[in-house]
C-alpha cells in the first residue's frame, strides 16, 4: 500500500472507531434504551472488526444469562449421578471412577433426602487415611438447595462468593428436581466446556441406553452415527446433527419436555436452553 493509500484509509478507520466508541458512550449514559439495542450495537462492532466473533458470543451469552433461570440449564433428576450414603467405600469408589465427576449428591433413605455433597478427593482421602471415617456421612459437605426459578446471574454471584460449585435444585413441593453446577452456568456464556472425561468423538458416549429401554441421545450426535446405531435412514444432506434435524422438524427451538415422533423414533427434549437443545430421550418403536 502506498503512503497516499494509507493516508486515505486511515481517517476512515479512525472515524469508524470513533463513531462506535461514541455509541458505546451513549449506551453507558442511558442509550440505547433496550437490551436488544445493546446487542445490535455489539454486533455492529463485531461487523466493523472491533471485536472478535468469539468475544461477541461471550458478550451475548453474558447478557442472556440474566434472562435464564436455573430450571433452564439444570441437570434433571433422571440424569443425576447420586450416591447412597450407606454404600461401602469400594462401591462408592467404583461409581466415582465410572462417572468421571468430581462432586456427587449423597442421599439417605430415598433420593429426595439429600444429606450433602461428596467430593471425590475427600472420598479418596477417607479411603487411604489410617483410622479413617467409618461412614461416607462423615465426609459430606453441606448441600446448597435452590429453587428452579432462581436467576442464573444471581446464582453465579452466589457461587463465586460461597466457593460452592454445585447446588441441588428443588421443586415447589420440596422434592429434588435436579442439580446445577458452576460449569452449567459458565457454559451459557462461553459455550460448551469439554474436560478430560468428555469424548465427543465416541458415538457410544453420545447415545446411552437406559434401564427403561429408552435412550439418552446428545443433540450433537451426528445423524450418520444415529443412523448406524439404530438402523435409521435420516437424511444428513441438510443437517449434520440429530438436534438440527429435530429442531427443523418441530419448526422452532423447542423447550424441555416437547415431543416429536419421526418414523419409529419418539423424541422428547430432555435438556434445552435459550440457544440450543442439549439432549433427547428417545424411544424406539418396535424395539424389544
Amino acid at each position: 500500500m502506498s503512503e497516499d493509500d494509507s493516508s486515505t484509509h486511515a481517517p476512515e478507520v479512525s472515524e469508524k472507531r470513533r463513531g462506535w466508541l461514541e455509541r458505546i458512550g451513549l449506551a453507558l449514559s442511558g442509550e440505547p434504551t433496550s437490551r436488544e439495542d445493546l446487542v445490535e450495537l455489539l454486533r455492529d462492532a463485531q461487523g466493523d472488526g472491533l471485536i472478535a466473533a468469539d468475544t461477541l458470543r461471550m458478550m451475548e451469552g453474558a447478557i442472556a444469562v440474566s434472562d435464564l433461570s436455573v430450571g433452564d440449564v439444570m441437570i434433571p433428576r433422571s440424569q443425576m449421578v447420586a450416591l447412597p450414603a450407606d454404600a461401602k467405600f469400594l462401591d462408592l469408589m467404583k461409581q466415582v471412577v465410572e462417572s468421571g465427576h468430581s462432586r456427587f449428591p449423597v442421599y439417605g433413605e430415598d433420593s429426595d433426602e439429600i444429606l450433602g455433597i461428596l467430593l471425590a478427593k475427600d472420598l479418596l482421602r477417607g479411603v487411604v487415611a489410617d483410622n479413617g471415617p467409618g461412614s461416607v456421612r462423615e465426609l459430606l459437605r453441606p448441600a446448597v438447595l435452590i429453587p428452579e426459578s432462581k436467576r442464573l446471574n444471581v446464582l453465579l454471584r452466589e457461587f463465586r462468593l460461597s466457593r460452592n460449585h454445585m447446588a441441588i435444585v428443588v421443586d415447589e413441593y420440596g422434592g429434588v428436581a435436579g442439580l446445577v453446577t458452576i460449569e452449567d452456568v459458565l457454559e451459557q456464556i462461553v459455550g460448551e466446556i469439554d474436560d478430560e472425561h468428555d469424548d465427543a468423538e465416541d458415538p457410544q458416549a453420545l447415545i446411552a441406553a437406559q434401564a427403561d429401554g429408552q435412550y439418552v441421545v446428545d443433540a450433537l450426535t451426528p445423524i450418520e452415527d444415529f443412523n448406524e446405531r439404530f438402523g435409521a435412514d435420516f437424511d444428513d444432506d441438510e443437517y449434520d446433527t440429530i438436534g438440527g434435524l429435530v429442531t427443523a422438524a418441530i419448526g422452532h427451538l423447542p423447550e424441555a419436555g416437547e415431543e416429536l415422533t419421526l418414523g419409529r423414533f419418539a423424541f422428547r427434549v430432555a435438556r434445552a436452553d435459550a440457544r440450543r437443545i442439549h439432549a433427547f430421550h428417545v424411544g424406539v418403536h418396535g424395539e424389544d
